[in-house]
């Protein structure tokens, strides 16, 4: 269990509460805290809510309970939607999840398609999270973290501690310029090696910033593909984590939108199970920029490597609406793709990225 005396965790709730989700007198406040070692961060926060004059409510998930209910029960509890999740979304006004992290493995067990139809469930959850909550996830460091990173504890703690601790206000606003740069673009092509060549139209688009209101840490400028445009194939040499599982050396390729080739080097089988969610799954949501200068190395841990300075991510599924955006879906799964060793990013033909560096 992380020190609970450590004062950097009322540091970072005093983040989550008074910056990413600007708590109000008398709102009501969903605090999901996913594994137990989250607790500290968890006190932290609460604290935080009550002095704002909040109504905090705590609510208790894990990836070991998930496993037993996968394991053991039968097609209808699989892809049961948790009632109680569903109407936390409907009564709270802010959402804050504190995520732990579990072992990687410990999905190994389930066949994918019921891991699939459990996380479809889990999708419902998540957009509804989108749609009625302001909401900011956390992915708090922990033993388990730790040991899929293969770093130190402490390591990973000085890590993440910086990068929430950053100074976001003065980032956004020199990351706002770069995005203003973007505006009124209308096509993207990413280019490396020989296994990546993909394009598509960003026309009508907005670029966002991500500046630490719906992740912490955060750092990120995104916008939507317009997917009929996508052409073209994407390799991710990092790898890509969902539902606990890891998916490794993913190939993705489409032609005039259509996806016409999907493969893994490890856990295939789920890889085709989850493009087949619903129609928006094949397709992409989002594409960004990652900007942490604090975030240096992959943890294998989506929230932390899609916003490492120097990679570029794609979602598949859900696009934030606010991009301009239209894509429904399920699921939004982030892919990531390290730029600093080789590639380039070009807008309406230009080099704005090349060796992990933005040139704008």
């Amino acid at each position: 269990m992380p020190d609970a005396t450590d004062p950097r965790w009322q540091q970072v709730a005093d983040v989550l509460v008074n910056y990413s989700t600007r708590i109000q007198p008398r709102e009501r406040v969903m605090i999901a805290m996913v594994e137990a070692d989250t607790l500290p961060l968890a006190q932290a926060v609460y604290e935080a809510c009550v002095k704002a004059g909040a109504f905090p409510q705590v609510q208790f998930l894990s990836e070991t309970l998930r496993h037993a209910l996968l394991k053991y029960g039968d097609a209808a509890q699989h892809s049961w939607l948790p009632e109680i999740e569903a109407y936390g979304m409907d009564w709270a006004d802010v959402y804050i999840g504190l995520r732990g992290a579990s072992d990687l493995g410990m999905m190994h067990d389930i066949p994918a398609p019921i891991l699939a139809a459990n996380q479809a469930a889990q999708g419902e959850i998540s957009a509804m999270r989108w749609a009625k909550t302001r909401w900011c996830l956390v992915r708090m460091p922990n033993a388990a973290m730790a040991r899929n990173a293969g770093i130190d504890l402490r390591e990973l703690e000085r890590m993440f501690f910086a990068a929430c601790g950053m100074d976001y206000e003065a980032a956004a606003a020199r990351w706002r310029v770069t995005a203003e740069k973007l505006c009124g673009s209308r096509t993207v092509r990413i280019v490396a090696g020989a296994e990546t060549d993909l394009t598509f139209s960003v026309a009508g688009r907005k670029w966002l910033v991500c500046d630490g209101r719906i992740n912490l840490p955060d750092g990120e400028i995104l916008t939507a593909p317009v997917n009929s445009s996508l052409n073209g194939r994407v390799h991710f040499d990092a790898p890509g984590v969902f539902g606990g599982k890891l998916i490794t050396d993913i190939r993705l390729e489409w032609c005039d939108g259509a996806l016409i080739h999907a493969s893994a080097r490890s856990n295939e089988d789920f890889l085709r199970q989850i493009l087949t969610t619903d129609a928006g799954a094949c397709r992409l949501g989002e594409f960004a920029f990652g900007l942490n200068p604090h975030l240096n190395r992959f943890c294998n841990d989506i929230l932390y490597d899609e916003k490492i300075a120097g990679t570029i991510h794609l979602a598949l599924g859900r696009a934030y609406p606010d991009s301009g955006g239209e894509n429904q879906s399920r699921i939004h799964w982030d892919l990531v793709k390290d730029m600093r060793t080789d590639g380039a990013v070009y807008v309406d033909d230009a080099p704005v990225m090349q060796g992990g560096k933005l040139m704008i």
